[in-house]
């Protein structure tokens, strides 16, 4: 391969190209994998509720049973005790029905025992799927970031080998954020929509048996709520949508953006108002920092209304010489500080934002009172970038 210490870069090649097929092949098993076992989690989750149902339904005849064995047993002790009053008939048949209702107590015991049984293997295979989803996707995500990492920065490594020495830097953590905000993406859909969707399946099959089973009245409830399901579902698609990138960033700026989106949140959550307030001379600002405010922004107002269950939100920007400062406020149920964990109110992606612009963060709240968040962002070093 090598001649007169200079690279076959031919051969180089063809090896690396060679290595990044196999990691490719490699993440498709993996991917195919990880989708077969989502499938069979969904089917799992499927026979769990209907397991669930019938474990309710096995407890009812149960105790329908029950109430009727005990008025069995207390007719047999009527006719054992006065057994010259009654017919030999009248004893047997006394005796048989308690005896088959006894049957039927026990059968239907043995039933719920077994579903109870079954229900707990569906738990524990479920949460073993689970674990397994997540791995194979922690897999996935890491074999992007290595194809990213080869393919756009290591292409023709030979030449940038003959040309000078590898940068030791080559935007790994650039590429992992990437895939981070992908993975995230995709596990709004999963957890959003695509959950939503497979309960409206799910639920539009037991319309029928609810029609069936208890009438018209409760198919009709049953379909109002189905109703509610798809509605909440087309708005999460929405939002999921708009949050990729809102198209009015480029052309309109920051404040415009904000505007239109805040209204937009309002017209999806009519039980909640929000006050919006720029003060002084806004300006347009380059595109990561809009797109990194609005962000900002766009989380805070998420946490206030699906967390706090806000019905005020405040969000003011201050536009200073130096200087941008934003303000979320609500009148949500709070938080306390000390015991919230990070990824829960999306505090880690924040934090990692403000970080970008050099800024910072700060957060008051407390059970019952609220939540405060102040972002300050410096403005002075964007001349010199």
């Amino acid at each position: 391969m090598f001649s007169n210490d200079k690279i076959d870069i031919a051969s180089l090649d063809v090896i690396f190209n060679r290595m990044i097929d196999t990691i490719t092949h490699s993440k498709n098993d993996i991917f195919i994998i990880s989708e077969q076992s989502r499938r069979n989690f969904e089917q799992m989750k499927t026979e769990l509720e209907l397991i669930k149902q019938k474990i309710i339904i096995t407890i009812n005849e149960s105790d329908i049973l029950e109430k009727k064995l005990k008025l069995a047993k207390t007719r047999l002790v009527e006719v054992s005790k006065y057994f010259d009053k009654y017919t030999e008939e009248q004893v047997r048949e006394a005796y048989e029905t308690a005896n088959d209702l006894q049957i039927k107590l026990s059968l239907t015991r043995a039933n719920e025992k077994q579903l109870r049984e079954k229900r707990d293997d569906i738990e524990r295979r479920l949460k073993e799927l689970n674990d397994t989803i997540e791995r194979a996707e922690h897999i996935v995500e890491q074999v992007n970031v290595v194809i990213n990492y080869l393919t756009s920065d290591l292409k023709n490594v030979g030449r940038a080998l003959e040309k000078a020495k590898l940068r030791q830097n080559f935007g790994i953590k650039i590429i992992a954020s990437q895939e981070k905000e992908r993975k995230r993406i995709s596990r709004e859909i999963h957890d959003g929509p695509a959950q939503m969707m497979a309960n409206v399946l799910m639920r539009s099959d037991l319309i029928e048996r609810t029609y069936r089973d208890k009438g018209i009245d409760s198919a009709i409830r049953e379909i109002k709520e189905l109703k509610g399901t798809v509605r909440d579902a087309l708005s999460e698609v929405r939002r999921i949508i708009y949050d990729l990138r809102p198209m009015a960033l480029d052309d309109l700026g920051i404040i415009p953006t904000l505007r239109k989106y805040l209204s937009t949140m309002m017209e999806y959550n009519r039980h909640v108002q929000i006050h919006f307030q720029s003060n002084n001379v806004e300006e347009r600002l380059p595109s990561d920092y809009e797109v990194s405010i609005f962000r900002l922004v766009q989380e805070s107002v998420n946490n206030a209304i699906k967390h706090g269950q806000a019905s005020d939100i405040w969000v003011k920007i201050e536009w200073l010489k130096n200087q941008i400062n934003i303000i979320v406020k609500d009148n949500g149920s709070g938080f306390d500080i000390n015991q919230v964990k990070e990824k829960t109110f999306g505090l880690v992606g924040m934090k990692e934002r403000i970080d970008l612009l050099k800024g910072t963060m700060e957060m008051k709240s407390n059970i019952g009172e609220g939540t405060v968040i102040l972002f300050k962002i410096p403005l002075k070093d964007l001349a010199t970038n």
